[in-house]
């Protein structure tokens, strides 16, 4: 099945599932689940799979053991590229539409010590501050958790402390409603768009 688009039918999905998360919903419109948000996001994965590798399409389904929040079923269709630890592209249709992304979602106390000192290193942080610069002024959004407090060992004045509070350190770009989610152009712009961040990840590889 060669992708053709995410249909308008994908979008109302969602919508109308964050109005009503029951399993009786789910049930019902299963079937456009099927049809219209995980086909076409098993065929956009597999028209991009050769450059950029096999991707995880997660579960629709919430882990609900632990959480206060007891609704069954998760609001978007998220699916991973892994390059590394916690570490890849990303790509998820939702209500607000289609939405990419890229960087590393958790590292544990070793691996961020790595890149905190990477970050430090005047080279080697201000490649990366440059890269992140370039990322943002082309559209991109900077995210990932942060640390409201300087973390240990480094001073508050760090001309990049602000990146040394990233506990997680991401990008992400929306395409919203734009006409593109809907036809196959789709695919021609995340390849350029994650081929645009395949230097950071370059980077978090090399440094992490």
């Amino acid at each position: 099945m060669s992708f053709t688009g995410f249909p308008t039918a994908a979008l109302d999905f969602y919508d109308d599932l964050e109005m009503d998360n029951t399993k009786t919903f789910w049930t019902a419109h299963k079937q456009v689940y099927e049809e219209s948000v995980r086909a076409p996001m098993a065929a956009l994965l597999a028209e991009l799979e050769e450059e950029f590798g096999t991707a995880k399409m997660f579960r629709p389904y919430r882990d609900v053991r632990f959480a206060k929040d007891k609704t069954p079923y998760k609001t978007h269709q998220g699916a991973f590229i892994d390059l590394g630890p916690s570490t890849g592209w990303y790509v998820q249709i939702s209500a607000p539409g289609v939405r990419v992304g890229a960087g590393f979602y958790e590292a544990p106390s070793d691996r961020l010590a790595r890149i905190r000192t990477a970050i430090d290193d005047e080279r080697r942080g201000s490649e990366l501050e440059k890269l992140l610069a370039d990322l943002q002024t082309d559209g991109w959004t900077l995210g990932g958790d942060k640390l409201k407090t300087t973390p240990r060992g480094y001073d508050a004045e760090h001309p990049r402390i602000d990146l040394l509070r990233h506990k997680s350190m991401t990008l992400g770009r929306s395409y919203g409603f734009e006409p593109i989610i809907h036809s196959h152009d789709l695919v021609d712009q995340v390849r350029r768009d994650w081929r645009a961040t395949g230097p950071f990840l370059d980077w978090i590889a090399a440094n992490a």
